[in-house]
């Protein structure tokens, strides 16, 4: 008994089929890989950090935008839709489409059960290649929990810039996360403001 392989896609294609299609498709090696629909709360948290980092930079050079903005990473070539985007002055796109997004300064993901593992480990790797990226930041659905990445200063000669990162972690609803690169403190009460961990 065979088994067909997948075709493999160029980025090209990919972008092709979809700008076209009703849903979205993450893009790597080749492969598009289809995202599922997220569960109510978290829905909410990712609304949440949006209107707060709103409401923080409507006076800064800085935009934040939803997941339905494409992401490449061009080191890894990893096309993705991060929860929440930021980037400041002027952001830089792939093409005249003005739809996948090379600069971000901050990546929000909302984990889920699901995607935790990945957004965490494999997805944080791409991240930390892209330069102009200085903090990533994970908040749980599903319990009370954010870890927020902060990029360090190269330390010296060989430095990588995907090595030198800081993790602060909060877990209690009175905690506050700073981010010094966009000005911006994040409260964790509100970004789990009517979040009912029970439904």
């Amino acid at each position: 008994m065979s088994t067909q392989a997948k075709p493999f896609l160029t980025p090209e294609q990919y972008l092709e089929i979809e700008r076209k299609a009703a849903f979205k498709s993450e893009y790597y090696q080749g492969e598009m890989f289809a995202m599922g629909g997220a569960k109510y709360a978290h829905n909410v948290m990712a609304g949440n950090i949006s209107a707060s980092l709103h409401q923080q930079l409507r006076h800064a050079p800085c935009t934040v935008s939803s997941s339905d903005l494409r992401v490449l990473v061009s080191a890894t070539g990893l096309y993705t839709y991060p929860d929440v985007v930021v980037v400041c002055g002027e952001p830089k796109f792939l093409d005249g489409h003005f739809d996948v997004l090379l600069n971000p300064v901050l990546l929000v993901e909302v984990l889920s059960p699901s995607t935790e593992a990945y957004d965490r480990g494999r997805k944080f790797k791409h991240y930390r290649s892209i330069e102009s990226l200085q903090a990533y930041l994970m908040v749980s659905s599903d319990l009370v929990q954010a870890d927020l990445y902060t990029r360090q200063p190269d330390t010296g000669a060989g430095s990588s810039p995907e090595s030198s990162w800081l993790l602060t972690s909060a877990s209690r609803l009175e905690d506050v996360l700073s981010l010094p690169s966009i000005a911006c403190h994040l409260k964790l009460a509100d970004l789990y403001e009517k979040v009912d961990f029970s439904a």
